[in-house]
């Protein structure tokens, strides 16, 4: 229980035995308390309704009996110190704010640890996100997928899942086809012979490099293999490059992958043929046009979807089952998708085919990741100034760094459009709010390495005079502090990691006024210095907390 928590608790007690004491209602009448933060910080730290409440079962003026439970309330049991009534009866709760001191012993004690919540109880949850086709390279719709991805899976592992990040390879099928025949195409090109490429091909620079590649390795030697060796040489080829590519960007992005899922290894394994076999038995399926369906309707779907076609090749649905039959075969009881915008009109179909496997609808959630548009010297920029192409996540690591852009692309819920300016990213304003928020970070080093430079050493946190902080600003910085427990179970709850980042500017704007407002070295107050030096360590340890979360760096310089 976090240290809120227990004065919210504390509160309702204080609240309860003033009642009984007042002798408003008989013990059994007693209804549960409620508490609200008001948002007009006037109004004070909590506010209760407990007095409307209780009119209808005491019959009385709720004014008075607010008056009753003022009177009767134990100020220094309760930690409060003061008490107002309001409006017709509420009843406004001003706290002693030296509870606050306690959070600096809680950061300390639980360092790295602090924040985190043990509400997953060690659940087995699987995020899969990017699942980009192994093709070509990511671009801005597979970077926002791979920031909030990255990000939620941080804070699922840190609410207290066991989180398994998961790539599913779409391997399989005629994209991998075309890819296999655009290099072969190349291939013979380099070699001075003719090969037309694919309708379909691959047409980027990446696929004349792999051509070349492979003449300075193989030389001709490939032209004496018969065509389905040749085929799938340069099929495998093809696959590798094109997936060590995609793992290298992923790699310089920070998102590391738990498993690598192949959809050929379906086939290979049997699986599709397991479920559409499983589904049969169920009588979810039916023949119809020389087609065979999957009967969705019934499970909320607004029409019935085929699985295999006319000409006996599976729709993308069927794979798609069998992987997600696969998912739950291992066991993970949440199934956690990142999607892109285009694929709204898919979840119905793969909510409906789980529901038919026998499993809830609510055990998979699909997060729709919105489209990014970049701007730049306030124009919308559609492509990239080398290649004349969309432009790719590597070409935007290259431009603006990887902090800006996971801090951009997850600072807004992802199922909301986004707007990125290429030139806020990179400057080193306040204006750039990942710049000022590593920048409260930076500066807070810079504030050690000045207690070091003078031989201040931190004493140990019992020989500091904690009460020494009683400015408005500390006891606002330490609320913020002890309010990080709350914010990590709502952003858990919502599968918003957005809302760590909006924390984490809240306090970083919090610590700018008080660096502003105050000096926390000061050479005629030793005692008062101490104090300052660790709170700020507290400070330092939360800031590393987000930003773990998040997925950025902790500079101690800027």
């Amino acid at each position: 229980m976090s240290i809120l928590e227990k004065v919210k608790v504390k509160l309702i007690q204080s609240i309860n035995k003033a009642v009984m004491s007042a002798e408003i209602i008989s013990v059994d009448q007693l209804p549960e308390v409620g508490l609200e933060v008001p948002k007009d910080k006037s109004f004070g730290d909590f506010s209760t309704n407990i007095a409307m409440q209780l009119t209808r079962i005491a019959k009385r003026n709720p004014r008075q009996i607010a008056e009753q439970i003022k009177e009767n309330l134990d100020y220094v049991e309760a930690g409060v110190e003061n008490v107002e009534i309001a409006g017709p009866g509420f009843i406004n709760f001003y706290l002693d704010k030296s509870y606050l001191h306690k959070v600096i012993s809680d950061v300390l004690e639980k360092g790295t640890r602090y924040g985190a919540l043990q509400v997953g109880n060690n659940e087995k949850i699987q995020v899969e996100f990017v699942s980009a086709n192994p093709t070509g390279s990511l671009h801005l719709g597979h970077a926002r997928g791979a920031a909030v991805g990255d990000a939620l899976s941080n804070l699922l592992d840190f609410a207290g899942y066991d989180v398994s990040r998961e790539y599913y390879i779409n391997d399989a099928g005629n994209q991998i086809d075309n890819l296999a025949k655009s290099i072969e195409a190349r291939y013979m090109e380099q070699l001075g012979k003719a090969l037309n490429m694919p309708e379909d091909g691959y047409f980027g620079e990446d696929i004349i490099q792999f051509a070349k590649e492979l003449v300075s390795v193989e030389s001709d030697r490939l032209l004496s293999l018969d065509d389905n060796e040749k085929f799938e040489y340069f099929k495998r080829f093809g696959l590798e490059k094109e997936l060590q590519k995609l793992k290298n960007d992923l790699t310089r992005f920070g998102v590391e992958f738990d498993v690598w899922f192949s959809e050929t290894s379906l086939y290979q394994d049997k699986k599709t043929d397991a479920v559409l076999e499983e589904l049969d038995k169920q009588g979810h399926t039916y023949e119809q046009d020389g087609a065979k369906w999957l009967r969705t309707t019934p499970f909320g779907d607004d029409k019935d979807r085929v699985l295999i076609k006319k000409d006996g090749s599976f729709t993308y649905l069927t794979p798609d089952i069998a992987y997600h039959k696969d998912k739950f075969n291992r066991g993970f009881n949440q199934l956690i998708n990142i999607w892109g915008a285009d694929h709204h009109g898919y979840i119905p179909r793969m909510r409906a085919a789980i529901t038919a496997l026998g499993y809830e609808p609510n055990q998979l959630t699909v997060l729709i990741s919105q489209m990014v548009s970049l701007f730049q010297n306030g124009e919308k920029v559609k492509m990239s100034k080398r290649t004349g192409k969309a432009v790719t996540m590597k070409e935007l690591m290259d431009e603006v760094g990887v902090d800006a852009i996971r801090y951009f692309f997850t600072m807004r819920s992802i199922d909301s459009h986004l707007d990125f300016d290429m030139d806020l990213a990179i400057s080193t304003s306040n204006e750039n709010p990942v710049y000022y928020v590593q920048y409260a970070y930076a500066r807070i080093c810079s504030i050690f390495r000045q207690a070091n430079e003078q031989g201040i050493t931190i004493l140990p946190l019992e020989q500091i005079e904690l009460s020494l902080l009683n400015t408005a600003s500390e006891f606002n910085l330490l609320l913020k502090v002890a309010t990080l427990y709350d914010e990590v179970q709502v952003a858990t709850e919502q599968y918003a990691p957005h809302r760590i980042i909006r924390y984490v500017y809240e306090l970083a704007s919090l610590f700018h006024s008080y660096y502003k407002a105050e000096r926390v070295i000061l050479e005629d107050d030793e005692k008062l210095t101490q104090a300052r030096l660790i709170l700020l360590s507290a400070l330092k340890t939360v800031f590393e907390n987000c930003f773990k979360i998040i997925g950025i760096s902790a500079p101690e310089k800027m």
